[in-house]
């Protein structure tokens, strides 16, 4: 799902410039991916189209199923700066120590506000892996700035790309 992920950012660069979703599968079917993968990431680019735009999820969503950030409260975004989040169970069982510190380090910088971490730690709770590495919730946060029409700043960009090779000092 993430490599098609990656297509749809570099091929659209901002999220008003990608087409419908039929559009787009079948886009997507014609460059070569795997249904299954283009149907996974539909659904997940649906979900976040409706995050990023503070819609609910639909009522006839099954009780059985976890409460996303779609579902809550618009309220419950308009946090205090003083607020901790502590992150459940099933949350850092899915993303890494490493992952939960990105998403630290990217708050406490103020390149992610509580509703956009909110929607990262939707998202990656959504994917289909059992554990999201750090270089997929890079690719998440991407997505997270490409659907709300925000650029972050290159140094951001930067990091966000970056990928596993260790950097040399000048």
């Amino acid at each position: 799902m993430f490599e098609v992920l990656v297509f749809v950012f570099e091929n659209y660069w901002r999220g008003d410039a990608c087409p419908e979703l039929a559009h787009l599968e079948r886009k997507l079917n014609t460059v070569g991916f795997d249904s299954e993968e283009i149907q996974d990431a539909l659904v997940w680019l649906k979900e976040l189209n409706l995050a990023a735009s503070g819609r609910q999820q639909p009522a006839n969503s099954s009780r059985d199923e976890p409460v996303s950030a779609t579902a809550v409260s618009p309220h419950f975004f308009n946090q205090s700066p003083n607020t901790m989040r502590v992150y459940s169970a099933a949350e850092q069982l899915r993303l890494s120590t490493e992952s939960l510190g990105f998403i630290t380090f990217l708050e406490n910088s103020k390149v992610l506000t509580p509703h956009m971490r909110e929607i990262v730690i939707d998202r990656a709770m959504a994917a289909s892996a059992e554990h999201v590495p750090l270089d997929d919730l890079k690719i998440i946060v991407l997505m997270i700035f490409w659907s709300l029409g925000k650029e972050p700043d290159a140094l951001v960009l930067d990091e966000l790309c970056e990928s596993g090779v260790e950097r040399v000092a000048h």
